[in-house]
């Protein structure tokens, strides 16, 4: 099982090893399709970082509080950013879209897996979770209506159940 950066590694775990894997779980996971946010994707450029630094990282704080005041619900953001996630960044996304995607490889996927989603996951799309479910051969998926990106958390019950009875 994996979320996000977590989930391309799982993904690709199970692609590079499918004898050890009974079963997956993707849960918001990268390398599903090109499309990333574009707050993810300046923010994985070395340079945009190094010269932006700290001011951007405060700015980005201050509409996360200023939108989560308006909003009177928080802005999910990955915060804070460190120096390890810019790195690794660099190595899954470009300024333009997200550079390990393995949907050519998706069918290889022979063992049952889970993709689990938010609706307005705000850092990929949900519509690459229904992708992703069409292109392997035993995949269930579920879409948590009004979640961001991390399900797990905001739905934390159902999330339990639905893992509960995939694993099972």
């Amino acid at each position: 099982m994996g979320h996000s950066l977590g989930g391309a590694v799982a993904l690709h775990y199970a692609l590079s090893s499918p004898q050890k894997i009974t079963k997956l779980v993707l849960v918001s996971s990268l390398s599903l399709g090109k499309e990333i946010a574009l707050w993810v994707r300046c923010l994985a450029n070395p340079r945009v970082v190094r010269h932006l630094g700290r001011v951007m990282l405060g700015l980005i704080k201050a509409v996360k509080w200023l939108a989560g005041a308006l909003l009177l619900a928080p802005l999910e953001a990955a915060m804070p950013f460190t120096a390890t996630s810019v790195s690794v960044g660099c190595y899954v996304t470009t300024f333009k879209e997200q550079t390990t995607v393995f949907l050519s490889r998706l069918s290889e996927l022979l063992m049952p897996t889970l993709v689990v989603w938010g609706a307005k996951d705000p850092i990929v799309p949900a519509r690459q979770a229904y992708a992703a479910a069409d292109l392997i051969p035993d995949c269930q998926v579920k879409v948590f209506a009004g979640t961001g990106h991390s399900v797990y958390r905001d739905r934390l019950p159902e999330f339990n159940r639905l893992l509960r009875g995939f694993l099972g």
